[in-house]
């Protein structure tokens, strides 16, 4: 007999909520009991390659490398928009030696999901920057600049297929804006989903039948086939030009309406005392000053945007019910 999928997921959330705090316990038993700068747990609410892992794996380089915190680990618990490792963090209260990654993602798998665990439940921590979103085609598509895509999708909604991240994600999100700018019902929306970049290129670069023409993704999924050549990027959702790459952004384009940004951030578990949380902001003030992090932001051509403690709390209420208003008003929610 099949089991339902929601208590497969509860049971799951279970099991890695027991093994996380367990290793938290653990980790505070050990050294010098619970310093935060003697240890750390950075949680990636993803699997391992994705980008809320790239900005764990990268805080902890930095983190290490600069002395800030003597040991960091990074833990994945992927699942269900990131609402998986909300739920993990969220029932984690009062231990101030946890961090976890956050974003744009999360918010739309909170409402997509109807997730009883909401971000302002946590701690925040810090804002840390945006990664923006490409839209790209093969290099031999027909379509040359983002009209020639829309004049092709207003004349067959239903025909042309658009591949991107997770249904609800911000991929999907920036799809259903561009339907709106191109004049197309974000009903007839023939989106695909998939597990990640990787997948993602893969399908794009297909010649067989049936696969997408456009892809939307984040800059460093496509990056390196931007590089060599294999896709073009037709726009980008950025307040700017990405550095290097030859692409209008949607606001030269006359559709500032195409504007949901994959920001990332911190928070922590609920029930820190002030001054456990001026402690752990303190930390990722010092981190964003290193070298090792300036190089990262560089490399991964983020966009710094930093927004700490109580503001970023604020920031994370209102940007809420933005992202709630756009699924809903795109049929998404």
């Amino acid at each position: 007999m099949a089991v339902p999928r929601v208590i497969r997921t509860v049971v799951g959330v279970t099991i890695v909520v027991g093994l996380v705090i367990a290793a938290g316990i653990n980790a505070n038993r050990s050294g010098s009991g619970t310093d935060v700068r003697t240890k750390l747990t950075v949680i990636a609410p993803a699997a391992p390659g994705g980008g809320w892992d790239l900005v764990a794996r990268e805080a902890q380089q930095a983190l290490r490398a600069d002395g800030i915190v003597n040991s960091v680990t990074v833990n994945n618990i992927p699942g269900a928009g990131g609402t998986i490792g909300l739920t993990t963090v969220a029932q984690m209260e009062g231990e101030a030696s946890i961090m976890m990654v956050t974003g744009t993602v999360m918010m739309g798998g909170i409402t997509r999901n109807d997730s009883p665990t909401k971000l302002d439940e946590l701690t925040p921590i810090a804002r840390l920057a945006q990664d923006f979103e490409v839209i790209a085609v093969p290099k031999n598509s027909p379509f040359q600049t983002l009209d020639d895509f829309f004049a092709a999708w207003r004349e067959n909604p239903r025909g042309l297929s658009i591949g991107g991240g997770s249904a609800g994600g911000i991929d999907h999100m920036v799809a259903a804006q561009l339907a709106r700018a191109a004049k197309v019902d974000p009903a007839d929306l023939k989106y695909a989903a998939y597990a990640g970049g990787g997948e993602l290129t893969i399908n794009l670069l297909s010649t067989a039948p049936g696969t997408v023409e456009v892809g939307i993704s984040g800059y460093n999924d496509f990056r390196d086939l931007l590089i060599n050549g294999s896709l073009r990027a037709l726009a980008v959702v950025a307040p700017e030009r990405i550095e290097g790459l030859d692409a209008p952004t949607m606001i030269e384009l006359g559709h500032d309406g195409v504007d949901v940004v994959n920001w990332r951030g911190l928070v922590a578990p609920g029930g820190l005392t002030k001054e456990q949380q001026a402690e752990l902001i303190a930390i990722v003030e010092e981190m964003v000053k290193t070298e090792s992090w300036q190089a990262a932001v560089e490399r991964n051509r983020w966009q710094e945007w930093l927004l700490t403690g109580d503001e970023f709390g604020e920031f994370l209420t209102t940007e809420q019910k933005r992202i709630d208003k756009i699924l809903t008003d795109l049929g998404l929610a």
